[in-house]
C-alpha cells in the first residue's frame, strides 16, 4: 500500500535520511524504532507527505504523492492520512464531538454525516458519555483516544503516530496500545508507529530500525 524508495533528506549541512527503502501492507502496523535522532520521525514526515525528500520517491496506493502540487496534496492527505502525535493537539474550545468533526468538514462532509461518523467513532472508543466534553474536562488517555477518532474520521488508508503513548502513563498507554491491534483487527486499519516503547514496538507486525538515518 506505501511504498518509499531511495529517501535522502538533509536540513542544512546535517544528513538525516541517507536513502531509506520502506514497504507497507494494508492491515500492518509497522513501528518505527531506533535511538533519538536516528530520524524516525523525518521518516514519518516523509511518509505523511508532512514534508518533502531530497531525494527519493513516495507511493500511497499507487498515487506518487511526491509529484502531487500544495492543494493537492493537501486534498490526499486529509482524505488518506490520520496523523496521532504525542500531544492531542485537540481545539481546547471545541468538545469532543466537535474536533473529530473538524478533519471531515475539511474534506466537504455534511455536519449531518460528520456528527454521526464521529458519534460512531467516539461510541466504539468508549467515549460514549463523553461526546460533549471539552477537552479540559477529559483524561490524559480520553483526550488521545479523541485524537485517535479525529485521525479516523475520515476512513484514511494509514494512520501515522509519532510517540502517541509518549505523554501517557504506563497503564493509559497499555490501553491505547491494545486499541490500535483493535483497530487493525477490525477495520483492517494500517498503522505507522515512531516509538521508544519496546513494549508497543515488540508487539507491531514489523520493526523497522533506524541508526544514524540509514534501515540496519
Amino acid at each position: 500500500m506505501i511504498t518509499a524508495t531511495n529517501l535522502h533528506k538533509s536540513y542544512g549541512s546535517l544528513e538525516v535520511l541517507k536513502g531509506i527503502d520502506i514497504a507497507v501492507m494494508q492491515g500492518e502496523v509497522i513501528s518505527i524504532v531506533g535511538a533519538s535522532g536516528a530520524g524516525k520521525t523525518t521518516l514519518l514526515h516523509m511518509l505523511g507527505t508532512l514534508d518533502k525528500p531530497d531525494v527519493g520517491s513516495v507511493e500511497i496506493n499507487g498515487v506518487a504523492i511526491t509529484g502531487l502540487n500544495s492543494r493537492k496534496l493537501a486534498e490526499f492527505r486529509n482524505k488518506n492520512i490520520g496523523f496521532v502525535f504525542q500531544f492531542h493537539h485537540l481545539l481546547p474550545e471545541f468538545t469532543a464531538i466537535e474536533n473529530v468533526c473538524i478533519p471531515a468538514f475539511i474534506a466537504g462532509t455534511s455536519q449531518k454525516d460528520a456528527q454521526k461518523a464521529a458519534t460512531e467513532l467516539l461510541e466504539f472508543l468508549g467515549l460514549k458519555d463523553r461526546l460533549n466534553h471539552k477537552p479540559s474536562e477529559l483524561s490524559g488517555g480520553e483526550q488521545q483516544r479523541v485524537a485517535v477518532a479525529r485521525a479516523l474520521i475520515n476512513k484514511p488508508s494509514v494512520i501515522m503516530a509519532d510517540e502517541p503513548s509518549g505523554n501517557l502513563d504506563s497503564a493509559t498507554a497499555k490501553e491505547l496500545h491494545q486499541l490500535f491491534f483493535t483497530l487493525r483487527d477490525q477495520m483492517k486499519q494500517t498503522f505507522i508507529i515512531v516509538t521508544h516503547n519496546e513494549e508497543l514496538a515488540k508487539l507491531s507486525d514489523r520493526r523497522f530500525v533506524l541508526k544514524d538515518g540509514r534501515h540496519v
